[in-house]
């Protein structure tokens, strides 16, 4: 229907006042000298008419449509997406409880579990939220335990009160993640130790892995694992101690005596869940997704759409 112009900006005008400024119908009546319901009819009419168009954001589709295009273009078949919580803290403990909510959704059972700020972040969510109706049963460390303090990198802690909490059975690795040298690496994954929780990484239906930034904190001696290779290969991410480049690339160095599930191995698991936290960066994300290494992906959606859409 056309309508003149001056009939349009009085409609403009009066949606302009009640949409955008705030102001009550009542006191647009009175301002113009009409009635309240002459008021609501001029913003029926301007919506009608296209004067008003009225979008709903609703953050449950804007996430399926995400995760539709990252299965479009990259190796992810699903995960959660999470908005941004009040501050990094909030938005951890959100990113914790949508990785709890992926392991249902996935019926996961036998679980193998990374390190870094999320998981512990994860552990920390469960303790206040206990899931015994879990359907996880077993559960073992992918990495190594750290010789550092920090509760984040206590892997077979984490598992054991992940499994006290998921109501599931634990395995740990009684192993350094980071031996004197290649050598001791070499003997330490001789023994019997090794060959057990090689055993629960074989059977893994599930992993939970972290994707961080490089640098990182702590850098687990990556100086001497590498020498220059990471500067070589322009290193921008972390998965569990493994590297890798925007490119995809997971940075190979003969002198890496890291203990940790092998490569292969880990990519013979059905299902890997990349957790990033609050301060994953882009370029760590993308270089994750290229490796083709994950399944799933928890993270803010808004990290995700800044590499989908970058500006």
């Amino acid at each position: 229907m056309k309508i003149s112009q001056e009939k349009q900006k009085k409609l403009a005008y009066v949606a302009r006042r009640y949409y955008l400024e705030n102001q009550r119908q009542s006191d647009i009546a009175r301002e113009l000298g009409v009635s309240r319901p002459m008021v609501s009819r001029m913003l029926a009419e301007a919506r009608e008419l296209g004067v008003v168009e009225i979008t709903v954001h609703d953050p449950e589709t804007r996430i399926a449509t995400l995760l539709e295009r990252l299965r479009l273009s990259t190796s992810i078949r699903g995960g959660v997406l999470v908005e941004d919580g009040a501050d990094e803290d909030a938005t951890n403990q959100l990113l914790s409880q949508g990785a709890v909510e992926l392991l249902r959704q996935l019926d996961t059972r036998r679980l193998g579990v990374g390190w870094g700020y999320l998981i512990g972040q994860l552990v920390t969510w469960l303790e206040k939220h206990p899931q015994p109706d879990s359907t996880v049963t077993d559960i073992c460390p992918l990495v190594g335990n750290a010789n550092i303090p920090a509760r984040n990198y206590q892997s077979n802690e984490n598992v054991r009160l992940m499994a006290q909490q998921l109501g599931a059975a634990p395995h740990f690795l009684y192993l350094p993640a980071l031996p004197e040298g290649v050598e001791e690496k070499q003997l330490l994954c001789s023994t019997e130790v090794y060959r057990q929780i090689h055993q629960q990484w074989e059977q893994l239906d599930t992993a939970l892995v972290n994707i961080g930034n490089y640098p990182s904190s702590p850098d687990f001696a990556s100086l001497v694992r590498y020498g220059s290779l990471l500067q070589q290969y322009r290193a921008c991410g972390r998965m569990l101690v493994y590297y890798f480049n925007e490119e995809g690339t997971v940075i190979q160095s003969d002198q890496d005596f890291a203990i940790q599930v092998p490569l292969d191995t880990l990519r013979q698991c059905p299902r890997i869940i990349g957790v990033c936290s609050a301060n994953t960066g882009a370029k760590a994300l993308l270089g994750a997704l290229r490796s083709g290494v994950f399944t799933h992906l928890v993270a803010r959606s808004e990290l995700v759409r800044s590499l989908l859409d970058p500006q």
